[in-house]
């Protein structure tokens, strides 16, 4: 039976292998502080924290998450280690709230590893604080105990470390923020929380009112599709120039609601199960208003899932190794058991209790993996065109939407005991920030792979990632502009360039590149004033308010630093008007401008190339093996795909 603790109140810990789990509603830090028989932290490798997650006997999370599990094996502390604190933070610099006293009591939960509860805390009662001491475990009288503590700060982190006689404190804090800003940027965001009403927020564009084909161009563009004199992107049979649609209307990127029904539970579909069984999976068996919305929800269930039951294996494996170790060592002190038989058998009987407990954890891990895999058959082949892969038949049947899907596919997910499970990597539309396709070499790459090989796989893989946007989006709704100074990316761009979806030929030179930021700059300027002063009747009449990405080939080579400065001014203030970057750069070509640009790299999501982990859940902040997407060698849905896209944006012109 689990405890209700109030603060103050003691409890006796059952068993040395432990977890506790925090939920606090909003991403929260969390960390854990040894102490000496005073109560005193000597130093700075005293703390867990995302900057240095794991120490003896104790494993903390890697990232900033509304949840958390943290793991401890109290036997394997160190001797001299008499006191253990779990501490909560809120970061800071990452745009959240400051104080505890706006948000939900955080809740901390101590349980053993197989989940069963043994004492549970509601921290209450904080204000201005923005870090908390929210539980303290302790020797006493060689047994351990837990104690709720609910000790808040207002100064945050630097003053709870403080407080504990860390000397170091303000550096450490400082530390464990940079940590946590670069979690975030390598963290794919979690779907949004649903509201009171069940439903969940939908953000997109209102639509702008079709302008006929003789409706003026502004004068700053050229006709798309109609490359400039001299441009590499010079190709026969490109499609008629087609104006671009003036827009007119208020500006709203908000979705104009719905009902605050509750969603229907979908009914079951499939056969009966026997008692005791696993159900059967049922694509779109998840709670929403569509079916869109349940197979969104579904794979974001399935990655939680995967995400959880190889945690939960991992941290059984690391439990059996750790008591492997201290069995033999224990068997090895023991003189008695240095010859003879008596000490073989001790070895033998520790060695087989450890495979024992592996195999079950693996055991329990395949079951789930069974499962996961068995839904994601099912799965895989009813999701609609934002959320497949290129292979997928539901494109043959492809049509231009009307609609802003919640989410497009951006890759897969899979994890080193899941080889054969892959997981969509759904990202929710628009885009919240940009994206960024490393075409730099990391530790992870194929060693086979050349850089040379690399940027082009890079350009292309920025090319597939445009056309999935451009395929999901209506037609007016949405437009991709290029930036490639050096014309390098033309073989790559060519499927964009022939098809004529791009807003104007690709910008090449010095001259281009500060004629596209300059017009994306003062674009971004009028919608903001517009959208902040209610005067979108004020508008240009000639102004495109659809959503934006610009593709930034080759970066840094081309820009001078008032480009640089521009194209930083589009990071940060583009996405809330509906400008997205897609940068196409090595970060070491830009290592010149020093930790100027690290806000930069850290405001984009990085992808790659080729299969790479880097990429973090929001749960439990595994490094999971991303892979990019691809189109099957010898397919031609691409180039059919954005056919119709641009047959559609000539039609919605007429």
């Amino acid at each position: 039976m689990t405890a209700e603790l109030v603060r103050g109140q003691n409890h006796p810990l059952p068993r040395a292998r432990l977890e506790v789990r925090v939920s606090a509603g909003t991403p929260v830090v969390a960390g854990a502080t040894l102490a000496d028989a005073r109560g005193r932290v000597p130093g700075v490798e005293w703390v867990a924290h995302p900057g240095a997650p794991a120490l003896p006997g104790l494993e903390v999370s890697r990232q900033a998450a509304a949840d958390h599990r943290l793991a401890f094996d109290l036997d394997a502390l160190p001797e001299s280690v008499h006191r253990v604190s779990v501490l909560l933070a809120l970061p800071t610099g990452t745009g959240g709230p400051a104080r505890f006293g706006g948000l939900a009591a955080p809740v901390a939960t101590v349980t053993g590893i197989d989940g069963s509860g043994v004492a549970h805390y509601t921290i209450s009662g904080l204000d201005s604080e923005s870090a908390v001491i929210a539980l303290e475990l302790y020797r006493r009288q060689g047994a351990w105990k837990v104690r709720a503590v609910g000790q808040g700060y207002a100064g945050g982190l630097a003053a709870l470390l403080a407080d504990q006689g860390l000397s170091e404190a303000e550096p450490l804090a400082g530390r464990i923020n940079d940590a946590v800003v670069q979690g975030l940027a390598r963290s794919i965001a979690p779907p949004p929380p649903r509201s009171p009403d069940g439903d969940r927020t939908r953000q997109t564009a209102t639509p702008a009112a079709p302008q006929g084909a003789s409706g003026p161009v502004p004068p700053h563009q050229d006709s798309p599709g109609v490359p400039r004199e001299g441009s590499p992107y010079d190709v026969a049979g490109s499609p008629d120039p087609v104006p671009q649609p003036a827009s007119g209307g208020p500006i709203s990127h908000v979705h104009p609601g719905r009902s605050s029904a509750a969603p229907p539970t979908p009914p079951p579909t499939g056969p009966a199960t026997p008692p005791g069984q696993p159900g059967q999976p049922v694509a779109g068996d998840a709670t929403g208003w569509s079916m869109e919305e349940r197979l969104y929800n579904q794979v974001w269930g399935m990655f939680e899932d995967l995400a959880r039951t190889a945690a939960a294996y991992r941290s059984a494996v690391d439990f059996a190794d750790s008591r492997l170790e201290r069995e033999l060592d224990k068997a090895l002190a023991d003189p008695r058991n240095r010859i003879g038989g008596q000490g073989d058998a001790a070895r033998e009987a520790a060695r087989s209790k450890h495979t024992r407990l592996v195999t079950q954890a693996r055991a329990s891990l395949d079951r789930d993996l069974s499962q996961l895999s068995a839904e994601s058959d099912v799965v895989e082949p009813a999701l609609p065109p934002a959320f497949a892969r290129w292979d997928n038949p539901v494109w043959h049947g492809y049509r231009v939407p009307m609609e802003i899907p919640m989410a497009a596919r951006l890759g897969d997910l899979h994890l080193p005991e899941s080889e054969t499970l892959r997981i969509p990597m759904l990202v929710r539309l628009p885009l919240e920030r940009g994206l960024w396709i490393d075409s730099g070499r990391s530790g992870s790459f194929d060693p086979l792979v050349d850089s040379d090989e690399l940027r082009r796989l890079a350009m292309e893989t920025a090319v597939v990632h445009a056309a999935r946007l451009l395929a999901v989006y209506p037609p007016d709704e949405f437009a991709v502009q290029v930036i490639d100074p050096a014309g390098s990316g033309a073989p790559a761009l060519a499927p964009l360039v022939r098809s004529g979806v791009l807003v104007e030929p690709p910008a090449v030179g010095g001259a281009g590149v500060a004629d596209v930021l300059t017009r994306l700059t003062q674009r971004v300027d009028l919608l903001q004033m517009a959208a902040r002063g209610g005067a979108s009747d004020a508008l240009p009449p000639g102004l495109d308010t659809a959503g934006r990405l610009l593709i930034v080939h080759d970066f840094p080579h081309g820009f001078d630093d008032r480009a640089v400065t521009r194209l930083r001014y589009l990071a940060d203030e583009g996405p809330s008007v509906g400008v997205q970057l897609m940068m196409v750069a090595d970060r070491e070509d830009a290592a010149g401008y020093g930790p100027l640009l690290d806000p930069l790299w850290r405001s984009l999501l990085r992808l790659t190339p080729v299969p790479d982990d880097h990429l973090a859940d929001p749960w439990v902040g595994h490094a999971w093996t991303y892979e990019p997407p691809r189109v099957p060698r010898g397919s031609q849905v691409l180039a059919q795909v954005l056919s119709r896209v641009a047959e559609a944006r000539r039609a919605w012109n007429r």
